[in-house]
């Protein structure tokens, strides 16, 4: 039933996309508004355009995948249908967050993933999968009620009117809103998202969490959870304060390029191919986050087409892990080796994923990396140009990093 059902969504997801039109991807298609909670104008809102599309394609690429694995995979304790009623609510709140349209509906559905991912890496996690659950249930809660604040603080100080996103992206244009409110309420977005993210300092429920989690879990957080945040981002945070964006984007570009050389000296540390894998995606994120503070047009496409690539890419990199540990009880790289001569094509699935991942050239990676950098040398106006370029030297390090533990994790396994 739970295939039967992702596969259906599936189905409608691929007629989308048949019958979206891409000359026009910056206006809202099939959207879709009824009243809803009247009492604080928040209504029922709902709608694709090409930054939400590529993503909500992506969830239903991924999610049916999960089920198919989970086949022959349930971990312990079974328990099969209350496993598989998670994906399915995972998946209500990770397609909502991408299409909502309204600020309340946005955190509702944003919302409603946590507690399946709570329930997912506490119940059939690791050994210290209690540790890594209430962890990352408070961490992204934290994160979440910031981001309440926010919202609220939005929604009165320009009169209460409606929590629409493009409405009230044009009240905040037209009201006069002071400069230092503005900057307070971008932090608490820039908060919430951002331990979503997950930035570097906010990452350390990160690596416990796809460490303890099911093969399935870590799939799910790696490939769509985490871009939560950064969709909050450009679909938000930047449009509705725009003015604040360009005072944060520099921090924000600051504590990007600190987690991309951060989270790459952390893969080269790990001893658990797992935990390597989810440093990984600290670094990976470091370029979608590098990309969206150059505030540019090119600098979003290249994060959402980073997102996309990280998803599909490290996604495939846990589900290669999950297979590994069920045929060989560990994940220690130290104990593994020989993967090319006892299972010949996994082994290469797993070559050609981390060459992905390390952004070779033809490779999705590259796509998400490169265009990330080159944005850097040109940011937004009202940007510092030398400071962007620094940041695009470092960035650029950090790939050369990445090939190192990547190619490590690859020749030793």
């Amino acid at each position: 039933i739970a295939l039967v059902a992702t596969l259906a969504s599936s189905v409608v997801g691929v007629l989308l996309l048949f019958d979206f039109d891409y000359g026009a991807s910056e206006v809202m298609q099939f959207a879709r508004t009824d009243s809803w909670i009247s009492v604080i104008n928040a209504d029922y809102s709902i709608g694709l355009d090409g930054m939400s599309l590529p993503l909500v394609a992506l969830t239903l690429l991924v999610t049916p995948l999960v089920i198919i694995y989970s086949w022959n995979h349930i971990p312990e304790p079974g328990n099969t249908k209350a496993f598989l009623m998670l994906i399915l609510v995972l998946q209500t709140g990770m397609l909502g967050t991408f299409v909502a349209r309204d600020l309340v509906l946005f955190f509702v559905f944003f919302e409603v993933v946590l507690l399946p991912m709570y329930f997912m890496i506490g119940v059939w996690g690791g050994e210290q999968r209690l540790y890594a659950a209430i962890k990352f249930f408070l961490y992204t809660l934290f994160g979440s009620a910031l981001m309440l604040v926010s919202f609220l603080a939005l929604y009165w100080s320009t009169g209460s009117e409606t929590f629409s996103i493009v409405g009230l992206a044009e009240l905040v244009e037209s009201s006069d809103i002071a400069r230092n409110t503005q900057l307070l309420i971008f932090g608490g977005m820039f908060l919430g998202f951002g331990i979503k993210v997950p930035m570097f300092p906010f990452h350390t429920w990160l690596p416990d969490a796809h460490t303890q989690a099911p093969t399935q879990g870590s799939v799910i957080l790696a490939a769509v959870l985490l871009k939560l945040g950064t969709y909050g981002f450009i679909r938000i945070a930047i449009p509705i304060l725009p003015e604040a964006a360009v005072e944060w984007a520099p921090w924000i570009g600051l504590l990007a390029v600190i987690g991309i050389i951060y989270g790459a000296l952390g893969c080269l540390a790990q001893t658990d191919m797992k935990r390597l894998i989810a440093f990984s995606s600290v670094a990976h994120m470091g370029y979608v986050m590098l990309g969206i503070a150059t505030l540019t047009d090119f600098g979003i496409n290249a994060a959402i087409f980073g997102m996309v690539a990280h998803g599909l890419i490290t996604g495939m990199l846990f589900f290669i892990a999950g297979s590994v540990k069920e045929r060989y009880h560990t994940l220690e790289i130290s104990r593994l080796g020989g993967l090319l001569v006892q299972a010949p094509r996994m082994g290469w699935i797993l070559g050609i994923t981390t060459m992905a991942s390390l952004g070779l050239p033809g490779l999705a990676g590259f796509w998400g990396e490169f265009p990330a950098i080159l944005a850097a040398y040109d940011p937004a106006p009202g940007l510092s140009d030398t400071l962007f370029r620094v940041y695009m030297v470092i960035a650029a390090i950090g790939t050369v990093l990445a090939a190192g533990y990547l190619l490590w994790l690859l020749q030793r396994t």
